[in-house]
């Protein structure tokens, strides 16, 4: 599924074609795409048609653009709704300039024409194995009254999305909340890791990057995080997500690429995920792989060291 960078690399490639375009046709060519709307695709193009979208906003892994319609005055303050979008495990969007618009792919779930300044551009929603899914949803204000997520100044998020943690790389994150959230519980940090609720946007390959990175152990138990560790961790989190968004996140195949059809390139750089049975490129030693909390793990053995409870002499 794609993490924070993959979704990122979506969402700043939008941005320049959808700011300020009004939706001037909607097409839905199946309907599971829309079906957390009761009335399905008719209410989907009810709701879209004429409205003007205001921004490409992401927090965590989750991805939105606010709507104005006709009747408000188009100020992002204003927006009411939220074109919502989940990529699930193959959702894909595709820009296309009006005189250069292919036949839709077999994977195209859904297409909007969208006006701007007199020009057309279509955009597509692919999803091959149909597990994402796009909305339409009221927003809310956020609970800190800071911006909702990445790309937008308005305090306010999709209904949704109220439960989702900040996220590392959001201006507005709140370290010592994140820190608090990690270091609580008897759940593996690999698990906690991946509960959106405590910090969003990081999933199975940068959870395994950032333990690799921090040197702990997949399976240690968040209480007994020390604080210097839970620090070292988020830091090295913000780290490897930087760096897989300066390279436009990871692509394992053609299901992971941005809104030009262009594949990402961080795999290159992964030192834990994916590399079980190689030898780890800090201290030599062959990199373990097993299941924690259902999800497939990466980590050195030597470098990330199994945590066991200190024995209290008698």
């Amino acid at each position: 599924m794609p993490e924070l960078p993959e979704v990122e690399t979506v969402r700043a490639g939008l941005e320049p074609f959808v700011v300020g375009a009004t939706v001037a046709d909607v097409e839905v060519f199946r309907d599971s795409c829309v079906r957390l709307l009761p009335g399905g695709p008719e209410e989907f193009q009810s709701r879209l048609l004429g409205a003007t979208i205001m921004g490409a906003v992401r927090r965590g892994k989750f991805l939105w653009m606010p709507v104005a319609f006709p009747s408000v005055p188009p100020h992002p303050e204003l927006a009411v709704e939220s074109l919502s979008a989940h990529l699930g495990m193959s959702g894909q969007f595709r820009v296309h300039a009006a005189d250069e618009v292919p036949a839709p792919h077999p994977h195209c779930r859904a297409r909007l024409s969208l006006r701007r300044e007199g020009r057309v551009h279509v955009l597509d929603f692919l999803d091959q194995r149909t597990f994402g899914y796009l909305n339409v949803e009221p927003l809310v204000p956020t609970a800190d009254a800071s911006p909702g997520g990445q790309g937008s100044d308005l305090a306010a998020v999709p209904s949704s999305v109220a439960h989702i943690g900040r996220d590392p790389l959001d201006p507005a994150c709140d370290d010592p909340t994140i820190l608090r959230g990690w270091r609580r519980g008897q759940r593996a940090i690999k698990q906690v890791l991946l509960d959106q609720t405590v910090a969003s946007g990081i999933g199975n390959i940068y959870a395994d990057e950032a333990l690799w990175h921090a040197r702990i152990h997949p399976e240690r138990p968040a209480s007994a995080l020390s604080a210097p560790q839970s620090r070292a961790l988020l830091d090295a989190a913000r780290t490897v997500m930087s760096d897989a968004l300066v390279a436009g996140g990871t692509s394992f195949d053609a299901l992971y690429v941005n809104v030009n059809g262009e594949s990402g390139y961080f795999e290159r750089g992964l030192e834990a995920y994916g590399r079980g049975g190689l030898a780890c490129s800090r201290c030599g030693s062959t990199m373990r792989r097993a299941t924690v909390g259902g999800r497939a793990t990466h980590w050195c053995a030597r470098c990330q060291r199994r945590w066991a409870p200190r024995r209290v002499s008698r």
